[in-house]
């Protein structure tokens, strides 16, 4: 697999002097970039005249990742082209409201789904989809051997607008994937959190989808509101401070992450980036700085830090998707989850990614699951046959 990894950014413009040329018809170029470019800008046209063969996928963000720094107004990008036989493939499917989101799903999955598919790299829209029910519908159609990694797009904390890229220019209200196809390409994931527990654990007693209405009996946002003191004048963006565990009943050792997005002052409700099933136990936690950015090494280790087969003459392309929750909370500090990443992966591994709305990811093995406030890994690497 050959690699380049390059930024733009509106005061210098491209990083490297000419853009690399790997264009091919088996070439995964991934690019996250500023919110504010929804409207297009000359940076994208110029990805799409250099790589007009490649499948190029990403989305907008709430921050920019790229090797240890973080960036805003800029564009990351990786272009990957592989030469042992993988080949890829990409996919788009409408998202108009939160309704359409499990057929997207099922959308995606029908158009990469081949015996030969190994993973599937996902992109999504960050406000007007479900995407619990987004990846309900991709492990509907999917094998439970398909590695699906990916996230849902950022607006910084604003929670305005978000965009894709779908045929090399930012589109809003879409969903888009790229499937990996061959024996000889190699995924790993990872995501872990590091928040603590705050509070007592209560019950859903009525919830719709992601619309969170009472817990133990009482309005959902008049409760949260107590426990956020002063900070609730900052809703629903405080709210990323103060995320919910969810875990199916007590005996439940799996624990998910659900993201605000939004309150409803009339309904007394929360909307969250994930379903809020009626009947879970919900638990509000929050920051331990030193624990988010041990997760992240923890989502490293698992990713690709402890993958014996790998060797320092390969290149591994890394792609890091940590919440806009745990920006806000580690402000100053958020370069160091990214720099603990780099530190676990193989030598010659190049990062990029961004913050989101929304982290997709296999809890630890098996299906993908809706995660928020993690730090998700993904490694890519391509192996060749062996003699």
């Amino acid at each position: 697999m050959k690699l380049e990894t390059f930024t733009y950014s509106a005061h210098e413009g491209w990083s490297v002097e000419s853009l690399p040329a790997l264009d091919s018809d088996h070439t995964l170029v991934v690019v996250f970039g500023s919110a504010d470019w929804a409207d297009g800008h000359e940076a994208f046209e110029h990805l799409a005249a250099a790589f007009p063969q490649s499948h190029i996928v990403g989305c907008s963000t709430a921050g920019e990742i790229f090797g240890t720094h973080l960036a805003d107004s800029s564009l990351s990008v990786a272009a990957a082209q592989f030469e042992h036989g993988t080949s890829v493939a990409s996919a788009a499917a409408r998202v108009s409201s939160q309704e359409d989101s499990f057929d997207a799903g099922q959308a995606l999955a029908r158009q990469l789904e081949q015996p030969s598919l190994r993973a599937v790299l996902l992109f999504s829209d960050g406000l007007n989809v479900n995407g619990s029910e987004l990846v309900r519908g991709l492990n509907s159609v999917l094998s439970s051997h398909v590695v699906v990694t990916g996230g849902l797009a950022g607006d910084g904390s604003r929670f305005k607008r978000t965009w894709v890229v779908n045929n090399g220019t930012p589109q809003t209200n879409l969903v888009v994937a790229a499937g990996l196809y061959g024996d000889q390409v190699f995924v790993g994931h990872g995501s872990k959190g590091g928040w603590d527990n705050f509070g007592p654990e209560r019950r859903i007693t009525r919830s719709q989808g992601n619309i969170l209405f009472e817990l133990d009996g009482r309005p959902a946002l008049e409760l949260y509101k107590e426990y956020l003191g002063e900070l609730a004048d900052g809703l629903p963006a405080t709210g990323l401070l103060f995320p919910l565990a969810l875990r199916s009943d007590s005996s439940d050792e799996k624990n998910l992450v659900r993201t605000i997005l939004a309150v409803d002052e009339a309904t007394q409700s929360l909307t969250f980036a994930g379903d809020v099933p009626q009947g879970a136990l919900a638990r509000l936690m929050r920051a331990n700085f030193d624990r988010l950015i041990d997760g992240a090494s923890e989502a490293a280790e698992l990713a690709g830090g402890s993958d014996a087969t790998a060797t320092d003459d390969e290149d591994t392309l890394a792609i890091a998707i940590s919440c806009v929750g745990r920006r806000l909370v580690l402000g100053q500090r958020a370069e160091e989850e990214i720099e603990a990443t780099l530190d676990v992966l193989p030598r010659r591994t190049r990062q990029i990614g961004f913050y989101s709305y929304g982290e997709i990811a296999p809890y630890m093995h098996g299906q993908c699951d809706l995660h928020n406030q993690t730090m998700t890994l993904t490694t890519i690497r391509e192996q060749a046959a062996a003699a």
